[in-house]
């Protein structure tokens, strides 16, 4: 019943379409109609993630109760701002590390005069004219192997023999008087050996007191620095380990440190982020990919919290590393923006557009 109806409602419809065929005079003439071509796009194309220019987490130098806590989440710091203080005898604020690294120093200035002197006062046998420390070493060395070596068929001869004079001994025998020389040139080069060890020692004192007085310096000068530049933050950090400082400017963005609580050395407590420029980290570009990009390629992105805002960037980093993402190779590569718009929040996704 269903096939009927279907045949008895489509004859009325070829009908019409074949009357309204034939009432035309002439056939229409088909007209030909251009079709425009389509560029492919040959840009590559990446997913990513909007990080901060920079960030650190930062983790304590020294266990102990936490004291203060001097800023909060959120909060803008300066490079140099203390963000907390610890409770514990052994460790050291700025200044008592500032006034130990003054006493370190003033001992190294005291070691490295004191070596200067004994080596200065140093009498040079002739034998080492015109050689380094290092040098006469290696000279007597040969030579006392030398007579080492030529005094070693002698050597089963007593001390005794051998020290006896001329007058004593009256059985002295050809034998008895070589091996007494050789013994005595054994002595002598023993003697000179010993002499140029202790020159290699005292120029060696001088030359560690050197060393360790220019890292006292620098410590100091580090702990000393007004600007609490980034560059002397490390060691600020690691001397000065009662306080928690921030390397940087930037903001807080994570912060896990309670007054009263314990902190354990070596585990991250603050997470500081400088928000001055963002960067893009691709993670899905593929080996086939990465071999058209290069270092200051401009580029273009799109954020998804964004989506009708091109901005603009360039390649920053291409990464030598491969990691490993659903059986593809792929390479991360890290694209500076030169734009940037206040609604950007860390781990936001992009659409990066690379073109050839």
């Amino acid at each position: 019943m269903k096939k009927l109806n279907f045949a008895v409602l489509m004859i009325p419809l070829t009908l019409s379409l074949l009357l309204a065929a034939c009432s035309t005079g002439t056939a229409a003439t088909p007209t030909t109609q251009a079709i425009s071509t389509v560029q492919a796009d040959e840009a590559v194309n990446a997913e990513a993630r909007l990080e901060p220019i920079r960030y650190a987490q930062l983790a304590l130098n020294a266990n102990g109760l936490v004291s203060e806590v001097l800023v909060k989440e959120g909060d803008t710091v300066k490079a140099g701002q203390v963000i907390a203080r610890l409770e514990n005898s052994q460790t050291k604020t700025l200044q008592s590390a500032q006034a130990d690294a003054l006493q370190q120093l003033t001992n190294e200035y005291q070691d490295l005069r004191d070596y200067q002197y004994k080596l200065d006062q140093y009498d040079i046998p002739s034998d080492f004219a015109g050689m380094t420390p290092t040098q006469a070493v290696q000279v007597s060395l040969d030579k006392l192997n030398a007579a080492r070596d030529a005094f070693e068929p002698y050597k089963w001869m007593s001390e005794k023999q051998l020290k006896l004079t001329d007058a004593e001994d009256q059985n002295e025998t050809p034998i008895t008087n070589t091996a007494k020389r050789l013994k005595k040139e054994l002595d002598d080069a023993w003697e000179k050996y010993r002499k140029a060890v202790e020159w290699l020692n005292d120029e060696s004192n001088v030359e560690t007191a050197q060393t360790k007085l220019a890292q006292s310096q620098k410590d100091y000068d580090s702990l000393r620095d007004p600007s609490l530049a980034e560059d002397t933050a490390g060691t600020r950090a690691a001397l000065a380990n009662a306080e928690l400082r921030a390397p940087f400017a930037g903001t807080i963005t994570n912060l896990d440190l309670k007054v009263g609580e314990f902190a354990a050395s070596g585990t991250p407590v603050v997470t500081i982020a400088d928000f001055s420029s963002w960067v893009v980290k691709t993670t899905d570009l593929t080996e086939i990919d990465v071999v058209n990009l290069k270092e200051g390629q401009p580029v273009t992105m799109t954020l998804d919290a964004v989506p009708g805002t091109t901005l603009k960037g360039y390649v920053l980093t291409i990464a030598q590393n491969y990691t490993e993402k659903q059986g593809d190779i792929v390479y991360k590569v890290t694209v500076l923006l030169t734009d940037k718009q206040p609604i950007m929040r860390w781990g936001m996704t992009a659409q990066v557009k690379f073109p050839r």
